[in-house]
């Protein structure tokens, strides 16, 4: 199955905006500097996991050693 890099890296954005919101508002309030972090997640996530190639297929059958 192949995955777009655009893809995944929506993906990771997405699950570390999530996890930064979710953390930051445990104590009942969302400030600015929470805010700046989540984003700043979120952004960092996008461009690493975009940046990073796809792994290219072995020419090995798996499971078949070498």
């Amino acid at each position: 199955m192949k995955i777009s890099s655009a893809a995944k890296a929506v993906v990771a954005g997405l699950a570390a905006g999530a996890t930064a919101a979710a953390t930051a508002v445990q104590d009942g309030a969302f400030t600015t500097g929470e805010a700046v972090t989540a984003v700043l997640a979120v952004l960092s996530a996008l461009g690493i996991t975009y940046a990073v190639p796809n792994r290219q297929p072995d020419s090995v059958t798996p499971g078949r050693g070498l």
